[in-house]
């Protein structure tokens, strides 16, 4: 099973704040908590290779778990509500190491340091009388860190996908590449469906079945494997490394990294139910820039796996 180092108390007290505003549920993840897993291959473009010595982006394909989830701590988030989606992708590399892409259908997150984000799930603990989320107390959090209102504009028009499979996903964190000549680059991942992009209205959304985005899924393998392209959006200098409540400029540069191709459920949900998809896992050719969010997530990852193991 997946080892982690000591916590902070700041990681306790934002898991805390999660299960305050959507529950403790025994067993499962404090975010992301209902999930499917799935085998996938990853085949390399190769016009990353001259930016990253990273394994698997040089040109032989590998083996992948991809992970599909709604971003709720609750397992009972119906799939058909205006809600946030997850894409962990965990790449197997040759060398029987790991590394993971964590991608969430959001462009950019709605805090910019942990101490931030603690403070945003206080706003958005429910009120005990009424059930729901104060919106003045939403609203005061903005006004206080006005760089969380591209973030909370994205989730007020966030999609409710046709299928797992007919989503964009974003990485939302930079990463620093390292080429064989030592040159380094900033980074930003995005999976881009190989569809295209197919949403469902409000209405059609609540027609659906409580779960239908995973048995959707399965029954569109049965056609063939799904797909997604990976574009790696690089990095001029100026641009924000490491806050990520800031999108860079459409007009940078980007590559296609590479092609993922899902084929069937894995064998064993339970075993892969149980791992961790850590964006801080990262391989040779490829490094955490400075964002204070994509560091603390380790953390934050360790705690809710402490208690998910010991089933609390």
């Amino acid at each position: 099973m997946t080892s982690h180092p000591t916590t902070s108390t700041l990681a306790v007290d934002v898991v805390d704040g999660m299960e305050r505003v959507s529950g403790a549920y025994p067993g499962y993840r404090r975010a992301h908590a209902r999930g499917v897993c799935f085998d996938a291959t990853f085949t390399p473009s190769g016009d990353a290779a001259g930016l990253t010595t990273a394994a698997h982006l040089q040109h032989e394909r590998v083996p992948a778990t991809v992970r599909f989830s709604n971003s709720n701590g609750s397992p009972h988030t119906l799939d058909g509500a205006r809600a946030g989606r997850g894409m962990a992708v965990k790449f197997h590399l040759p060398d029987g190491t790991a590394t993971d892409v964590v991608a969430v259908n959001l462009p950019v997150f709605l805090a910019s340091t942990p101490e931030n984000f603690l403070n945003l799930l206080g706003a958005l603990e429910k009120d005990p009388v009424t059930g729901t989320t104060d919106p003045a107390r939403v609203a005061a959090y903005i006004q206080r860190n006005p760089e969380a209102a591209a973030g909370f504009q994205a989730v007020a028009t966030m999609p409710i996908p046709v299928s797992y499979g007919t989503a964009r996903y974003w990485a939302i964190h930079a990463f620093e590449w390292t080429n064989a000549a030592g040159l380094r680059r900033f980074v930003r991942y995005r999976w881009e469906p190989g569809t295209g992009v197919h949403d469902l209205s409000e209405v059609d959304g609540t027609a659906q079945e409580p779960e239908y985005l995973t048995g959707e899924l399965v029954r569109r393998l049965a056609d063939g494997p799904v797909g997604f392209t990976l574009r790696v959006q690089l990095a001029e200098p100026g641009d924000p490394t490491d806050d990520a409540t800031k999108e860079w400029p459409a007009d940078r540069e980007e590559i296609v990294a590479g092609h993922l191709e899902i084929t069937a459920p894995v064998a064993d949900q339970e075993h892969w139910a149980a791992e961790i998809f850590d964006p801080t896992r990262i391989t040779d050719g490829i490094a955490l820039s400075a964002d204070p969010i994509l560091a603390f997530r380790h953390d934050a990852y360790a705690v809710s796996y402490d208690r998910r193991s010991h089933n609390t």
